[in-house]
């Protein structure tokens, strides 16, 4: 019996890339996207194998809906990878409340909306696997993108604990790391209006030397880690992710040592 993937934001970039990947493997595939127009070359290309559904992840009641949707059509739902998501760039204090709202309600409670609908199905099934989209600036934080990196450092908390109470019922947790991808992202989201005294930041920050992975190139990495018996709680993807992030927590541990002393004496 084919296994279902559930995945959100199917619409482009890695949704589509890995929804297609998945389907070519002979998977169900349940694809979800704000404008399901977006997805109807799936469903012309591979039929009763994919199911196409609006979803909009800022609204708990249809993720719900939606779950409740895919189960009912395939009787199962084995892997949950939550992509859904887009980058506000913009310094800090250039951020409005609805933008900063905005971007959590898409990054983190689109997020736990799916996540919290599927976990009573993996739990009756006695396995799962819930993949969440994360983001190696998840893990180390740059400049003018601090809603963004804030949105992904929650779903790392959250997940990283998931991963501890669900272990019990069989189910598996991934936070999936890109880092820099030539994909829709950078060219969809939102930039905050800008105040000029952070235009020497954001050039220097736009100068910098990027090297962009290619979307279609971690395809086999995800099917490598959904067929994985073992799967990591972390994967990275991307050839500058572990560099990147080893140097930032290398630079962090230095300065915990320096404070170390200052820290014991605070115990009491």
């Amino acid at each position: 019996m084919s296994k279902t993937i559930l995945i959100t934001g199917a619409s482009k970039g890695f949704g589509k890339t890995w929804a297609e990947t998945f389907l070519t493997k002979g998977y169900n595939v349940a694809a979800t996207a704000r404008n399901v127009d977006t997805l109807n070359d799936l469903k012309e290309k591979y039929g009763q194998s994919v199911l196409t559904l609006k979803l909009d992840v800022d609204n708990r009641e249809e993720s719900l809906s939606v779950v409740e949707k895919v189960q009912n059509h395939f009787g199962s739902i084995d892997i949950l990878i939550n992509n859904a998501g887009y980058a506000l760039t913009g310094a800090i204090e250039e951020a409005t409340p609805n933008e900063a709202r905005a971007q959590f309600e898409t990054n983190f409670f689109g997020t736990l909306w799916l996540t919290q609908a599927v976990l009573p199905i993996m739990r009756n099934q006695k396995s799962g696997h819930i993949i969440q989209v994360s983001s190696i600036l998840g893990l180390a934080a740059l400049p003018t993108m601090g809603l963004y990196n804030a949105s992904k450092f929650a779903i790392e908390g959250l997940s990283e604990t998931l991963a501890a109470e669900v272990k019990q019922f069989g189910i598996n947790v991934t936070l999936v790391e890109p880092n820099g991808y030539a994909s829709n992202i950078w060219h969809t989201g939102i930039s905050s209006e800008s105040n000029p005294v952070y235009d020497g930041l954001k050039k220097a920050f736009s100068e910098s030397e990027n090297d962009f992975g290619i979307v279609e190139a971690t395809a086999p990495a995800i099917v490598k880690l959904v067929e994985s018996e073992n799967p990591p709680l972390r994967l990275f993807l991307g050839r500058v992710a572990l560099p990147f992030v080893k140097q930032n927590y290398e630079q962090k541990l230095i300065v915990w040592e320096e404070w170390n002393d200052v820290s014991v004496e605070a115990h009491g």
